[in-house]
């Protein structure tokens, strides 16, 4: 072949050699990020829902992340034919626990999650996980030897498109078009592909390398550069996850909603590290000016549009995201560097997910981490002057700017002082307007000065939104945050005595009316006479003697104990321990106190403690384990349907609650019904007026074996309807689950 033949195509095989890199990385990111959320729905039913359970597997997921980019930035040292035959090894050496799953181990009712978790998973997944997990890394230091020192950062813009790809696939196309056993499959076959394209790239790699591509040749980053790189990662890592839990706790509960934060997080570094800066170098101008005025915005919340809000809240996350990720890409070093570079990166990620899912659940008792990242992305992001003006103002020689400076301190502490002490809010939503035109104009003319910028946004945080969350704090016994949420205990004063209510974020799960013995020993909401439950109750006696055995999933505030009678039986199934101590021990709810003064109540995830019930043990069991809006699928599959049938009497009833914002339950459960011989019946019970008992609409279903006892219930209302399977609905089982064709509009 002549020179010039050899000249035409080395622009072909150039681009071909991208292509193959490109490829691999995109499949190395997208099992990544599809096989998360895939195991975390195969140890469903042997682990439950807890949200310590998924704590446990992001501390398994984040130690596995980073060991694979330290595996890849100790690869470095070596040479790059040495580096494939390693790499190659591992990945043959992991393939050994293919088809992906969990070993076949189950936990004692006793087992700790964050004990128990770490260790089923590092035996289930944890090869295959940290063979995967190096391939960003690894891939573009051997495109950069493959290319002759081509820039390799770009190809972290792929990788991050395969992670976004892979998440959404799940929850959208994976989980229902596929059982899990399917899913197991789909990933291995992905994992066996993904060796193939490795050993391609292989083959691209130079047969002899000079000692530059072996040992990094560039300046050594510093300390402080380091420390750097991993405050610009943990806060995005971070963020991502306050912001799931914000929104989630403070404005909406809707499903699905965790893939949204993690995606935009997923999409920053795709748009942070593209060849083409221009978005990436405009989002982040504006970033200070979205962090000032949204920070501020979100703090206050919009109650009557929480949907406004949580948009609000998830482009803030975007701007922060991409603007610290490209401040990451400018201070990128040379790409002998970048493996070192990657798990200084990864390390930051998992500082900012320990803080934001672990510590800060422990420490706060509200999302105050929400506020303090965004003062951090503050404090990190760049900043520009936005006008000349401005830039004279904060450089002037003299006493110019401490003047300057003083004037953002009074303004800001008189605006605070209105605030205070104004407490009606007599000034109404104008009042509101005006500070936050005050802030925004005293913000706009700071940007670009760190420390006046920093004051005006620590000020607009508080002043929005931050001192209300402070008052409660202070107020003891006000509020409380466990792994499962933030409980809220409010007073509403009234005649007779008021009301006090338990809501867990946006949700109300639970009101007493206070005053006389009488008032407090009435069910309310859910829970009323007229509903489901109500009825279910009060028919007990009839239909099992007066020493009726009741269980009962979720404690809440213990509302329906004040339908126990003398001679029952009771027991209560509650995951929270924070519950347990809001309803029996507090004194704030006296439902069990004056109802039930010493109930049984077993601690930890219902499905796992009713498997190691005895048989035959109960006679009504009663479901209302849903945690805000959420749903714990577990809960709702045709095995664990099986396991209330066993604990119940032949003739016994179950009770689940269905009422859902969002999503519709009915076909679920006609679905189980009809599958495990159930008779089901329907209450949708809605009252004549929500002042009276302060009762609440709900949506109840009765099952049962036995036509008797669905008939005795049947008698007691006539509102109590057939429930009707859906026509091609599958039902759930423990091998396959969606909630696509249940949303409410969908």
């Amino acid at each position: 072949m002549s020179d010039n033949s050899l000249g035409a195509h080395r622009p072909l095989m150039a681009r071909w050699c991208r292509t193959m890199f490109v490829a691999t990385i995109l499949t190395g990111s997208f099992l990544l990020f599809l096989v998360q959320p895939m195991v975390a729905r195969m140890a469903l039913p042997r682990l439950g829902g807890a949200p310590a359970v998924w704590n446990s597997a992001m501390l398994v997921y984040q130690a596995l992340l980073l060991a694979g980019y330290a595996y890849a930035h100790w690869l470095g040292r070596v040479r790059p034919r040495a580096q494939a035959a390693i790499h190659l090894g591992v990945l043959i050496v992991a393939a050994l626990w293919l088809p992906i799953g969990l070993v076949a181990m189950a936990p004692s009712a006793e087992a700790q999650p964050a004990l128990w978790v770490p260790w089923l998973l590092g035996l289930s997944i944890g090869p295959l996980f940290f063979a995967v997990s190096a391939q960003a890394p690894l891939i573009q230091r051997w495109f950069s030897d493959a290319s002759g020192g081509g820039d390799p950062y770009a190809l972290y813009a792929a990788s991050n498109l395969g992670s976004f790809a892979g998440l959404i696939a799940y929850p959208l196309l994976v989980e229902p078009l596929m059982a899990v056993h399917g899913q197991s499959l789909l990933w291995s076959g992905g994992y066996v592909l993904l060796i193939v394209l490795v050993l391609a790239c292989a083959t691209r790699l130079p047969k002899t390398a000079a000692v530059d591509h072996v040992a990094a040749t560039s300046a050594p980053p510093g300390a402080r550069r380091i420390a750097h790189w991993i405050a610009l990662a943990l806060v995005p890592s971070g963020m991502m996850l306050a912001t799931s839990t914000y929104i989630t706790t403070d404005i909406v509960a809707m499903p699905l909603l965790w893939v949204i934060p993690l995606g935009l997080y997923l999409l920053s570094f795709s748009v942070a590290f593209a060849n083409d800066r221009w978005l990436a170098d405009l989002l982040t101008r504006i970033a200070p000016i979205t962090i000032l005025l949204f920070g501020g915005i979100i703090m206050g919340g919009v109650n009557e549009r929480p949907f406004f809000s949580a948009g609000i809240a998830l482009l803030l996350l975007f701007m922060i995201s991409v603007a610290l990720h490209t401040a990451l890409y400018r201070k990128r070093p040379a790409p002998d560097r970048l493996t070192g570079f990657y798990l200084a990166m990864s390390a930051g990620g998992a500082l900012g997910g320990v803080f934001a899912a672990l510590v800060a659940p422990v420490v706060f008792d509200w999302t105050y981490e929400y506020p303090l990242l965004i003062l951090a992305a503050g404090a990190l992001v760049p900043q520009l002057y936005l006008f000349g003006q401005v830039r004279r103002l904060w450089t002037a020689e003299g006493p110019t700017k401490w003047i300057s400076l003083a004037a953002i301190i009074i303004v800001m502490a008189v605006v605070a002082g209105l605030r205070i002490t104004d407490p009606s809010r007599a000034f109404g939503e104008s009042r509101q307007g005006v500070d936050f035109l005050v802030i925004a104009t005293l913000g706009l003319a700071a940007i670009g000065a760190r420390v006046p910028y920093m004051i005006v946004l620590a000020g607009a945080l508080i002043l929005f939104g931050g001192y209300r969350s402070l008052e409660l704090s202070i107020e003891s016994g006000a509020r409380v945050r466990s792994y499962f949420g933030v409980y809220t205990v409010r007073d509403e004063p009234g005649p007779n005595g008021g009301t006090r209510e338990l809501d867990h974020g946006t949700t109300v799960h639970g009101i007493q009316l206070r005053g006389s013995p009488t008032r407090e020993r009435t069910p309310t909401t859910y829970y009323a006479v007229g509903s489901g439950v109500g009825q279910a109750m009060l028919a007990a006696p009839a239909l099992y003697g007066p020493g009726a055995r009741i269980g009962v999933v979720g404690l809440g505030t213990g509302t329906l104990s004040c339908y126990a009678r003398p001679g029952q039986r009771w027991r209560f199934y509650e995951i929270d321990p924070a519950i347990v101590r809001i309803a029996r021990d507090t004194g704030q709810f006296t439902y069990l106190s004056r109802c039930q003064p010493n109930p049984e109540i077993r601690l930890g995830d219902a499905r796992i403690a009713l498997a190691h019930d005895a048989a035959d043990s109960l006679d009504l069991l009663a479901l209302d384990a849903f945690s805000s809006d959420s749903v714990p699928m577990h809960l709702m599959t045709r095995e664990a349907f099986a396991t209330y049938g066993r604990v119940l009497a032949r003739d016994g009833l179950l009770l689940v609650h269905i009422s859902n914002r969002f999503i519709d339950l009915e076909p679920v459960i006609a679905a189980a019904a009809r599958e495990g011989g159930w008779i089901a019946v329907e209450m949708k019970y809605r009252p004549p007026s929500l002042l009276v008992d302060r009762a609440s609409a709900s949506d109840w279903v009765a099952l049962s074996r036995e036509p008797r006892a669905i008939a005795a219930l049947r008698a007691t209302d006539l509102d109590w309807r057939p429930l009707r399977p859906r026509k091609g609905f599958t039902g759930w089982t423990d091998d396959y689950s969606t909630i696509l064709p249940l949303l409410n509009g969908f």
